[in-house]
């Protein structure tokens, strides 16, 4: 089985083709420190080839939802060490996945500071969860200049600091309509400036922060994440394949370790002018470097013909992952799996975290 075998991705020796997900579990504190028990989670995890971890606020400013860790203190630094190294005792290998919110964010978490956009675009027909629970979202304020320029920089210093914090590499997070994605978007971005107007200079703000990511720490340790036909949080593109066959291709003049590929998930339909091609495989084939693909629902099987159609080099699991710790193992047993609990998936303790059971 392929999906099973070691695999070399730049100077990282992964021991299988199959990566953990990020996925947000808000188990964090309300700095943004994690605990002994995140260390517990990921190393239970750690016979993936590769853990992304849950998404990471990258500043104070990128902050978007309620106990979600951080990379810009000390105190969040020093916590990571204990996460990383525990990976790494258990001969696994982790990147950190570096997020800014945007407008996918609410000012009752924020110190009552407004979030902030590309452009003043409210995101509207869903809500955000917050610590005062769900509400609507707000309008977020239009970035200076300025301040486009200081985010750049906040990415290459948590990129810095997640090297110093022991993670292998980073994965710049541009799916799920978060900031990088609200600048390539039609819908967030109405700037008609140098980032914003025409596809290029709407791509320019997640150009410039991989290259300051690669400046930082050398693209060896470096991926990206990128949705091109997920609507989540109102992301919408006049011209999806224009926009992201020009993104891959000046991603392809760089040098870095891979591309992650998400699918839509099936709760968000295919808008009427988007492509019926399988997305996977029309964006998968204008990238020229490595690729991880992810989706609902990969199986042992789904995920192995994936690798044998040459589409993707390596598949990642989410919720098959958060439910069972040992799930190489399980896949090389053809054995069952845990179901995952919606209900403990954000925030909470050990419960739906640390006590799925693995096999024996």
């Amino acid at each position: 089985m392929k999906l099973l075998q070691p695999y070399t991705l730049g100077s990282l020796k992964l021991k299988n083709r199959m990566v953990m997900a990020a996925m947000t579990r808000s188990r964090a504190d309300s700095d943004g420190i994690v605990g002994a028990i995140t260390a517990e989670y990921y190393t239970q995890r750690a016979s993936a080839g590769l853990i992304l971890s849950e998404a990471v606020n990258i500043s104070v400013d990128a902050l978007g939802s309620p106990l979600t860790p951080g990379l810009f203190t000390a105190a969040q630094i020093a916590a990571w060490k204990q996460v990383t190294a525990a990976v790494h005792a258990k001969g696994g290998l982790i990147f950190a996945q570096l997020w800014h919110t945007g407008r996918v964010a609410h000012s009752v978490d924020r110190g009552g500071v407004l979030p902030a956009a590309p452009s003043a675009v409210k995101i509207e027909g869903m809500q955000h969860f917050t610590s005062q629970g769900v509400k609507d979202f707000e309008t977020p304020r239009e970035l200076t200049a300025a301040e486009i320029r200081q985010i750049i920089a906040d990415y290459a210093q948590a990129a810095k600091n997640a090297i110093a914090a022991g993670f292998d590499g980073v994965e710049l997070h541009v799916a799920n309509g978060y900031l990088p994605q609200q600048f390539l978007s039609d819908s967030a971005n109405l700037c008609q400036d140098q980032y914003g107007g025409s596809i290029a200079a709407k791509a320019r703000f997640t150009l410039e922060a991989m290259r300051a990511i690669i400046d930082a720490v050398g693209g060896g340790r470096v991926g990206i994440k990128i949705s091109p036909l997920h609507s989540y949080a109102g992301i919408a593109f006049n011209n999806p394949v224009a926009t992201y066959q020009y993104l891959i291709n000046e991603l392809n003049k760089l040098d870095f370790a891979f591309v992650e590929i998400m699918q839509r998930a099936p709760m968000f339909p295919l808008l009427p002018h988007y492509p019926q091609d399988n997305e996977i495989e029309l964006f998968g084939r204008m990238v020229q470097g490595k690729t991880v693909v992810a989706g609902t629902g990969y199986t042992a099987a789904t995920g192995e013909a994936e690798l044998e159609k040459g589409t993707a080099e390596l598949i990642a699991y989410g919720a098959a992952f958060l439910a069972n710790p040992d799930l190489p193992l399980r896949f090389e047993l053809g054995a069952d799996l845990n179901a995952p609990d919606h209900a403990t998936m954000f925030g909470g303790g050990e419960a739906g975290y640390i006590d799925y059971p693995a096999l024996g």
